[in-house]
């Protein structure tokens, strides 16, 4: 089969299930398995080139609504009759899900189903190690700076910071994603923040900007320097590589509280 991932979480779910050999192009961002790198690039994952996905003939396409605006692409897809299944994964059993039902559209069934009980059982075993703690820190994710944007109870990351021992700040908002404002950040006091900003690389994130926001300074966790400055690709991609993600802040959470 001829395929083709349009996001980096579709990417991963090839690599998880060791398919990644199918790929015949990818999305601009794609950067997991490494051995993709030499694929065709398809443009941004939120403006993808119908042209170039329909000159590559795929069999299939991996399509994703995972991040708002994605619909241009779906819609595109099926102007143009190229065969397409689409991916929107909120939590864990979703991308357990998604590898069967990916696997299952490629014709390596068996492999969706090794692929989705490893990734069930790695998962399972974290949780039961680290989420016993019983007042769990709070923690402020912070995917974009200015707006504010965190994620909300219907996302991944409340469900990942919960397995780790802690629990997502906003845990409380029924959304997937929340636009809120540094005030009221500073009200809810987390224990600890987590800066993971969407397409931008690790290295450029500088932790000394959060106390330049007004009253931030009086933040317990920034008085503790409880900072985590986090790969945006281990927690902002709803794809397996989140396991890392998670074995990583549990290690993390682990040096700077006893609450394991």
């Amino acid at each position: 089969m001829r395929v083709i991932s349009l996001c980096p979480s579709n990417t991963e779910i090839i690599g998880f299930l060791e398919l990644e050999h199918l790929l015949v192009g990818v999305d601009d961002y794609s950067d997991w398995p490494k051995s993709i790198e030499n694929l065709p690039r398809l443009g941004p994952d939120l403006n993808i080139n119908i042209d170039l996905v329909e000159k590559l003939q795929p069999d299939l396409v991996l399509a994703s609504l995972s991040v708002p605006g994605m619909e241009r692409n779906i819609e595109g897809l099926k102007a143009r009759g190229i065969p397409h299944i689409v991916l929107n994964p909120q939590s864990f059993k979703d991308i357990e899900n998604d590898l069967l039902v990916t696997a299952n559209a490629l014709g390596f069934s068996q492999k969706g189903e090794e692929a989705a009980g490893q990734f069930r059982s790695r998962f399972e075993n974290i949780r039961k190690k680290y989420s016993t703690a019983s007042k769990p820190p709070t923690l402020y994710w912070e995917w974009w700076p200015k707006p504010i944007f965190t994620p909300g109870k219907i996302n991944w990351l409340s469900e990942l910071s919960r397995a780790a021992g802690a629990r997502n700040l906003y845990e409380d908002v029924e959304l997937a994603s929340v636009q809120t404002d540094w005030d009221d950040v500073l009200k809810r006091n987390p224990d600890f923040i987590c800066l993971a900003w969407v397409g931008v690389q690790q290295q450029k994130v500088n932790k000394s900007v959060l106390k330049k926001r007004p009253g931030w300074s009086e933040l317990d966790a920034i008085k503790h320097d409880h900072i985590f400055i986090l790969e945006e690709e281990l927690y902002c991609r709803p794809s397996p590589r989140l396991l890392i993600g998670l074995e990583k802040l549990c290690k993390l959470l682990h040096t700077k509280t006893s609450i394991i």
